[in-house]
């Protein structure tokens, strides 16, 4: 199985590009994993709300070019499906063995993700109610892929 993760911006913080490599790592012996990082737009300082839409849309056909039509694509956003571990790791097991080759999970910039892009996914997912910096995002994501992996596998990890 093949993972994608398509995000925006590059990892400044030394602490976090460390966590998402020791996980990469990891998922090594489970997928193919493959990070797409993308560049974001820049936001002037107090952006109007056309000025954001402006930039979600820019975001959003970057992102659009990188899913192919027979990627299974999960975008992380606030108002998406919240699951348990376990539930995330069945909903994994459920798109392999339906088909899928590809999982694409997407993870927006800090403005999120445009409605073109949402629109082109077959499940949101949130991760919380609380509002997590999109870098962050990215070591809990590929730590919960790594999860899932184990708990499909029932080996030691998943408590």
């Amino acid at each position: 199985m093949k993972i994608k993760l398509i995000v925006l911006g590059k990892i400044k913080e030394q602490y976090l590009k460390d966590g998402i490599a020791e996980y990469t790592k990891r998922l090594s012996r489970f997928c193919d994993l493959e990070m797409l990082e993308l560049p974001d737009e820049k936001i002037p300082d107090n952006p109007s709300a056309a000025q954001c839409q402006s930039v979600l849309e820019k975001e959003g056909a970057r992102i659009l070019k990188h899913i192919a039509p027979t990627d299974y694509c999960i975008t992380l956003c606030v108002e998406g499906t919240q699951m348990s571990s376990e539930k995330l790791a069945q909903t994994m097991e459920a798109i392999a063995t339906g088909g899928y080759g590809t999982i694409a999970f997407i993870i927006g910039g800090s403005l999120g993700l445009s409605e073109a892009v949402k629109q082109q996914s077959q499940l949101r997912l949130s991760f919380s109610k609380c509002t997590f910096p999109h870098q962050l995002m990215r070591l809990i994501l590929t730590e919960q892929i790594y999860r899932s992996f184990k708990i499909n596998r029932n080996e030691t990890y998943h408590k």
